[in-house]
């Protein structure tokens, strides 16, 4: 009985420990995951508890399922919008990137390790696909906003790699036992049936469970449950009948999250405590697994593999899927820097040492050190590349919090809660008046809470810095209310910085914009520093042509006349016309080499929705 009160004890004072060193990850810059390794290494063989663990095959079973809980989470949470601008992409680099990354890795490792070349494609399997739970933590609380078609193309291709990933692994295990045993066309066939049933079991579970949670009535708690339960009955289930488990787990959470129902909002709430629980006990338990006297021993390989893969092997997979959709450049080297490695390499890694592979200890140890190193390197570093690839969108026009309370099972009220800010806009307003752009039938004020209580509201109150005001309201209008309650001249210069200073509506011809009539007036009399449009006054000043103000800095004959075959057109027809991908925010279209076009919204359906006009000569790129 004491053993079994100690195995409590410690167990849970290991998961106690790594959520409470998320405060110093934040601190330091250091990845989460990596903190949680290091408590199971600590607590490990040769660390300070010295607790003895070497079940490969628990930790498997552990790390399959933590996967499967955590690819459901960030299916539920993928939005189809994601799908418009980052499928394809994704899927091309979840087949041939993965191939791609494997038989250069491969041949490297072969070399680098002089090993048989089966083991060397073995090793390169084992690391050739990103993490999704690395993917998806980092991506989402780091700190940074990327723009769209980054963010979904990298979570995508993470939750999609795996069945590959997976079936190489598979393969290259079957050819080192036995070569004769595998051959082209059963490798065809594997790969069939593991994206096929993954692809055809995932979306019919997703819309079954998506139709039955509107008809059951649950305590909150219970739709979490259900969902995690049934989520890992299609992952149990698909993998027994030849498909990929980890697909279709992922594509039955992407199609329950897309279905807005009452018992959704229960579910991602609580799914998210699950999330962070199994990444939390997967990392432990594979920090516990690992001995890091073994690591040091091929750390060189380690490094090694690790400088190959982020500068020769990542890329060339990376450019060479991207560029026939695209991409700029810089977002081609952002999500080639960004191939994260994580639990599902090390999970891999456990498969070939259980089934008594040669030279799968080698292959395990040199796999930990990549995954430590991809940690510290790549996820410690996305603020600051995404900054250096010019990648990152401002994220001030976003509410503090959101909170939906659903009033019928498809029927829902969205509170959005707004904090004043220092220098906001709002100050000195009453909170049911913020602006006269919005009429009482756009905002409805639920609560005002200042230092900690309720406020009662009467014509008299009026907000100060600090208050928090909680509005119900559409989705449409909580990024302008946001505007209202940040502090405007910290957001107007982030703003400008990124965007430009002035904001054309998208819907305005070429030939109809002051800085298309004033520059030919301004040219044809050889007159600089004619004035051409205002910049936008205020954060409110919304969707108009600004009469611009500013100097004509760059505008030059090359210009004018480039402008004037397109006069006609909308600017929203002229930018779509530069466009070779579908559009997202933070797309900038280049007029010369002062003067650029940048998208600053867009819609559902890609179309523009807002438009930044930038002078490069006054807005320097934002660090």
């Amino acid at each position: 009985m004491d053993t079994l009160n100690i195995l409590y004890v410690v167990a849970s004072l290991l998961i106690f420990i790594s959520i409470m060193t998320s405060t110093l990850s934040a601190r330091l810059g250091v990845p989460l995951l990596l903190f949680f390794l290091g408590v199971g290494m600590l607590a490990g063989e040769e660390g300070i508890l010295g607790i003895e663990f070497a079940e490969y095959n628990l930790a498997n079973f552990i790390g399959q399922a933590a996967l499967a809980c955590i690819l459901l989470d960030g299916g539920l949470r993928t939005s189809f919008n994601s799908f418009r601008v980052g499928l394809k992409p994704a899927i091309t680099l979840a087949s041939w990137g993965v191939l791609a990354t494997v038989l250069a890795l491969g041949l490297f490792a072969t070399w680098l390790l002089d090993v048989d070349w089966r083991l060397g494609v073995l090793m390169a399997a084992i690391v050739g696909s990103t993490d999704a739970a690395a993917v998806f933590s980092l991506l989402r609380n780091g700190g940074v906003k990327l723009n769209d078609r980054v963010q979904a193309t990298l979570e995508i291709e993470s939750g999609a790699n795996d069945p590959l990933a997976i079936l190489l692994v598979t393969a290259m295990i079957a050819l080192n036992l036995d070569p004769a045993s595998q051959g082209i066309g059963d490798i065809v066939v594997m790969l069939i049936s593991q994206i096929g049933i993954g692809l055809v079991l995932g979306m019919l579970s997703g819309w079954a469970l998506s139709r039955l949670l509107p008809k059951v009535h649950l305590a909150d708690g219970m739709y979490a449950i259900l969902i995690m339960s049934a989520g890992m009955v299609v992952f149990g289930l698909t993998n027994l009948l030849g498909g990929s488990g980890f697909l279709a787990v992922y594509l039955a959470g992407v199609v329950i999250g897309n279905t807005k129902v009452r018992a959704t909002e229960h579910v991602l709430r609580v799914m998210d405590s699950f999330a962070w629980l199994s990444q939390a006990v997967l990392f432990v338990v594979l920090g516990l697994l690992v001995q890091p006297s073994s690591i040091l021993q091929v750390w060189h390989y380690s490094l090694l593999i690790f400088i190959f893969l982020l500068f020769v092997a990542r890329p060339f997979a990376v450019f060479s899927s991207l560029l026939p959709f695209g991409f700029a450049t810089r977002e081609i080297g952002f999500i080639s820097w960004v191939g994260l490695r994580g639990a599902v390499p090390i999970t891999l890694a456990i498969i070939p040492v259980t089934m008594q592979v040669s030279g799968a200890d080698l292959a395990f140890n040199i796999t930990f050190g990549v995954v430590i190193l991809s940690l510290l390197t790549q996820g410690a570093s996305i603020p600051l590349m995404s900054r250096l690839f010019r990648v990152w969108v401002p994220t001030n026009n976003d509410p503090k919090a959101e909170h939906e309370i659903w009033v019928g099972d498809q029927a829902n009220i969205t509170l959005y809660e707004f904090e004043v800010r220092q220098g906001a806009f709002a100050i000195g307003r009453h909170p049911q008046s913020i602006s006269t752009k919005f009429d009482l039938d756009d905002i409805s004020m639920f609560a005002l809470v200042r230092n900690d209580k309720l406020v009662t509201v009467n014509e008299d109150t009026i907000l100060k810095v600090g208050d928090v005001v909680w509005y119900a309201m559409s989705s449409d209008v909580a990024p302008s209310v946001a505007k209202i309650f940040n502090n405007s001249a910290t957001q107007y210069q982030k703003n400008s910085e990124f965007y430009g200073d002035w904001l054309l509506s998208p819907h305005a011809r070429i030939a109809d914009l002051p800085f298309y009539n004033l520059a030919k007036r301004s040219l044809a009399r050889n007159t600089p520093n004619r004035r051409l449009v205002r910049p936008v006054s205020s954060a409110l000043d919304v969707f108009t042509v600004p009469p611009v103000a500013g100097s004509l800095a760059g505008v030059d004959e090359k210009l004018v006349h480039k402008l004037t075959e397109a006069k006609n057109q909308t600017v929203e027809e002229y930018m779509m016309g530069h466009f070779k991908t579908e559009p997202v925010k933070g797309d900038e279209v280049y007029l010369n080499d002062t003067w650029s076009l940048i998208v600053r919204d867009v819609d559902n359906k890609g179309r523009l929705r807002g438009i930044g006009l930038k002078n490069k000569t006054k807005n320097q790129p934002a660090s």
